[in-house]
């Protein structure tokens, strides 16, 4: 059987996700770090598995995969008894919709790459990366909470027990803690996110676990 191995830097939250899958389904893995700070993502080597540029790349099953979302749906469809989409189509439309405000919605624009230009065009001043982050990610979690006000959340997002929702928020929410987003509205979703952190699978996939590259 092929190895796995995870393309991966520390406080990617992408990779983040991937890190707490593989977590929770026992999946063994190889983790190569892929240091943003020096733009290795953008090298050769990099392009080649992921022509985006990007992280994470996951290789697994023989095969090279990109895009953290698209890859936590193949290992549910892949890997018996995963639950990271609930059986029932509604169920899984509730879970995808979740997941997406995160991936889809916060993640892109606070993206190192976009915050990094809306800053350079503000002529360099780091306060306006803060205060970027702090208004895309506390106005986009504060949608997250909203939407949590629904039968179908339980312990965790959507029933009682992790799904892909769980995997992409508690990323998000240590992005939030990192820029200091304001989350004064959302009791129920940092409540989720201590539950979840409180798991092992979660617990090792965090950045303060894995670290910065050593190269």
């Amino acid at each position: 059987m092929s190895r796995t191995v995870l393309y991966d830097y520390w406080r990617s939250s992408a990779s983040y996700r991937l890190r707490i899958a593989l977590n929770l389904l026992g999946i063994s893995y190889d983790a190569v770090q892929v240091n943003l700070l020096k733009k290795a993502h953008k090298a050769p080597e990099n392009l080649a598995r992921n022509p985006q540029g990007l992280v994470p790349t996951l290789e697994i099953d023989g095969r090279t995969m990109t895009q953290s979302v698209s890859i936590l749906e193949y290992l549910d469809e892949t890997r018996e008894g995963a639950g990271f989409l609930p059986r029932d189509p509604v169920g899984r439309q509730r879970v995808r919709a979740l997941s997406y405000v995160i991936a889809m919605e916060i993640h892109p624009v606070c993206n190192m790459s976009v915050a990094g230009y809306a800053m350079q065009l503000g002529g360099g001043d780091e306060q306006i990366r803060i205060d970027w982050m702090k208004k895309f990610i506390g106005e986009g979690l504060t949608a997250f909470e909203k939407m949590l006000d629904a039968p179908a959340t339980g312990a965790f997002c959507h029933g009682d027990r992790p799904t892909m929702a769980d995997i992409c928020l508690v990323p998000q929410l240590y992005n939030a803690e990192r820029w200091g987003a304001d989350l004064s509205a959302c009791p129920k979703l940092i409540e989720i996110g201590e539950r979840c952190r409180a798991i092992d699978a979660f617990a090792a996939a965090h950045p303060d676990r894995v670290g910065p590259p050593k190269d």
